[in-house]
């Protein structure tokens, strides 16, 4: 299990006790060791998979020691123990963490105040949250929980609109991801009823060397093998070798197993993934607000 930033905090601290310079990159590797990570765990990224999540804890515990004055950089991704690091060792606490560091230091305590005055997210979170996530993982749950909500409205609204209408939209998702070559190109090519199971096609590229096929449905139940093979039939009709099955609903694991199986190319895509598509593409949402997270520019403040 990955510990939270505040575990992490006496453990740094007694890795650079010796008051020697150390790079970042160390004492991560150290820390892992210590608590015994394995490769799944040093992999794990935040949601936004813009920074791994024991990186990101071993960073913001070294941040909060040197917003306390326990540590000090020394140069670009480098630091040292000061001397009240020092003094802190030598009473031997069990833990260190913001409530410890809170009591002991003044100025810091005005200094995690004033965050926590400006920062209404932190402020809704729960003290026990506050202790064991980052500032980013605060902000991310929270991206996520908005997102997860987003993805119910869509899956809400896509079942409600009329079977044409869905398929114009999966058309139209298609091409944002980058197939059927333009939307009128691929409008061109749905509607394709003459065949029993196929609901339109689209082309693979913007030059059509070859084409999917597509079946897509708004249910509510779950998807069952009965109706891939039929898919599978009218694929076969056509000597068509790819063909994705898109509903608002999800598959059971017989069809999805069925699917893996076939020598034709089918991908299955249910209503969770659909909605994430949805999202992804920007087709049916519009972006309401946008956060810049912004770091410290260490070069800039050297000396030219």
């Amino acid at each position: 299990m990955i510990p939270d930033y505040q575990t992490l905090m006496l453990p740094l601290l007694l890795h650079v006790k010796d008051g020697a310079e150390y790079a970042v990159s160390n004492c991560i590797d150290y820390l892992a060791s210590q608590f015994k990570l394995t490769q799944d765990e040093l992999n794990e990224w935040l949601p936004s998979k813009k920074q791994k999540t024991f990186y990101n804890r071993v960073y913001w515990a070294k941040a909060h020691l040197k917003m306390a004055g326990v540590l000090e950089n020394t140069k670009r991704g480098h630091f040292k123990i000061t001397s009240r690091g020092i003094d802190i060792l030598k009473e031997n606490p069990s833990s260190i963490n913001v409530r410890y560091l809170m009591s002991k230091f003044g100025d810091y305590d005005k200094m995690i105040a004033g965050y926590r005055k400006s920062n209404s997210d932190y402020l809704q979170a729960s003290e026990e949250t506050q202790q064991k996530e980052t500032p980013e993982e605060l902000i991310e749950s929270g991206y996520q929980k908005i997102r997860e909500s987003l993805e119910q409205e869509i899956l809400s609204k896509l079942k409600t609109v009329h079977p044409s209408r869905f398929e114009d939209i999966v058309v139209k998702l298609l091409v944002k991801m980058g197939y059927g070559g333009s939307i009128t190109e691929a409008g061109r090519a749905t509607r394709y009823t003459n065949d029993e199971g196929i609901d339109g096609i689209i082309k693979e590229d913007k030059l059509g060397l070859d084409v999917i096929y597509i079946q897509a449905k708004r249910w509510e139940g779950t998807v069952s093998r009965p109706e891939i093979q039929k898919f599978v039939g009218a694929l076969a009709g056509q000597r068509a070798k790819k063909g994705v099955f898109i509903t608002t609903s999800n598959f059971s694991k017989d069809a999805i197993s069925y699917a893996s199986q076939m020598d034709a190319k089918i991908v299955l895509i249910d209503g969770e993934n659909l909605a994430q598509y949805m999202i992804d593409y920007n087709l049916g949402v519009s972006v309401q607000d946008i956060y810049e997270i912004k770091k410290i520019d260490s070069d800039f403040f050297e000396e030219e």
